[in-house]
């Protein structure tokens, strides 16, 4: 609109422009031919004051419309550039397109999600998608806001709810053909956490499901045909302890993830001893590796190994690993924890703990998905061992939550190792380091 205002200032301008120079060349004329004859009549003078009186008043015109302009200008082109700031500060793509669908105007977050997008060229080279097409004539059809979904297929999915709505504007008593608003809302993290939360009670659900049915059908036994049989009565009661406290199990494990979870954003400020964690961890675990066969070989250097962690949250990624270790890499008789500095990047050291069994291994297909909750690679050995699925859930959200990373490498028949790296700190008083008794 306003740029249809300039271009007929501007029209207007060239002919007070054309007229004036008319004029003048009209004067130059006259007298040229005055001076010519060596005579002055009154026609001529007539003329000649008519056209210099006409160049005077179109000069004076041509003045004032000029200066009339500028600041029209001036008043245009004012708000113009706030409103391209404006769109460029909108965090969300956002597109603005004519009745025939041509791209006229689009923020940065818009370039960025449609590398193709170009002005002046139709918007369905960039974006084809006839949902959206479709929503901008129903727009312009009914008048009326239209949402419509749009998936990006890129290198990561993204979601997006498309809000399109007509732009019907005046400019002074005429009406502007209308243009079209997109807005794009990302409903990505929306709908990822929509996802983890149905899939979270889902498999929730499924675990409590199993040891209940079993706990209400032993009792149900006991109560009836099994009420006078000791010997049957013993053997259910033991199954049942065993379910109750496979139940206690996954609701403990379902809480540390979620105090972890609530601090995920609050990364520790307290130095503990590392080595001191592990070598503590270990002894605790030694007793179930016993009873299993399984030799678990410590190799740690002798001076300290300091990081930034919480005491608790360190023991239980420790614990979780070498237990899983245990468990099933019993096979090989033989878990390795090794803990020592390594170099870190960009630059540092970084403290490495690493754990390593001589099991049967691990599927590749199922090492991106180990650290999932409620993921097991085989659910029937993971339950007999007693397993809840959670536990590498959680070593990832501690991990996550010292600014570490945790690595995951097997192969089937070679075992499996699990590295956790974390950033060294400088020593600590030893006031200051926790002390495990």
């Amino acid at each position: 609109m306003a740029r249809a205002s300039d271009e007929s200032g501007g029209r207007s301008l060239s002919l007070r422009g054309a007229a004036l120079r008319g004029a003048l060349v009209a004067s130059s004329l006259l007298i040229a031919i005055a001076a010519l004859r060596h005579t002055l009549d009154v026609w001529l003078v007539a003329g000649v004051g008519l056209a210099l009186l006409t160049s005077a008043v179109l000069i004076v015109e041509d003045a004032r419309v000029r200066t009339q302009a500028a600041h029209r200008v001036g008043r245009v082109e004012g708000p113009l550039r706030h409103a391209d700031a404006l769109l460029a500060a909108i965090p969300d793509p956002v597109i603005l397109v004519d009745r025939r669908a041509v791209v006229v105007e689009a923020n940065p977050a818009a370039q960025a999600l449609l590398p193709a997008l170009k002005a002046q060229h139709p918007l369905s080279f960039a974006l084809r998608s006839p949902d959206v097409l479709g929503g901008i004539e129903a727009a312009l059809r009914t008048g009326q806001v239209q949402r419509v979904a749009y998936a990006e297929r890129g290198p990561t999915e993204r979601a997006f709810e498309v809000q399109i709505e007509a732009l019907r504007l005046r400019d002074g008593e005429a009406q502007v053909p209308p243009s079209i608003v997109l807005f794009f809302r990302d409903q990505t993290s929306a709908r990822r956490l929509e996802h983890m939360r149905v899939d979270f009670i889902a498999n929730a659900s499924h675990e409590l499901r199993t040891p209940l049915a079993s706990l209400a059908g032993f009792i149900e036994t006991l109560q009836g045909p099994a009420r006078n049989d000791p010997a049957a009565r013993e053997r259910f009661l033991e199954i049942m302890r065993g379910q109750a406290q496979r139940m206690t199990r996954l609701i403990d494990d379902l809480l540390s993830l979620s105090r972890i979870e609530l601090r995920a954003h609050v990364p520790p400020d307290t130095v503990q001893d590392l080595a001191l964690v592990t070598r503590h961890m270990v002894e605790v675990l030694s007793p179930m590796a016993k009873d299993r066969g399984v030799a678990v070989v410590l190799d740690i250097e002798e001076e300290p190994l300091p990081v930034l962690g919480d005491r608790d949250e360190l023991l239980r990624v420790v614990e979780n690993l070498v237990e899983n270790a245990i468990k099933y890499g019993e096979s090989g008789g033989r878990v390795t924890v090794s803990l020592g500095r390594t170099p870190a990047r960009p630059g540092g050291l970084a403290v490495e703990l690493v754990v390593r069994d001589d099991g049967p291994g691990i599927a590749p297909e199922h090492l991106p998905r180990l650290t999932e909750r409620f993921y097991r690679a085989d659910v029937a050995q993971s339950r007999e061992k007693g397993g809840t699925g959670l536990g590498l859930a959680i070593v990832k959200h501690i991990v996550a939550r010292h600014r570490g990373r945790l690595a995951i490498e097997s192969e089937l028949g070679h075992g499996a190792t699990f590295r956790v790296s974390l950033p060294a700190a400088e020593a600590a008083p030893s006031s200051d380091v926790m002390q495990l008794s």
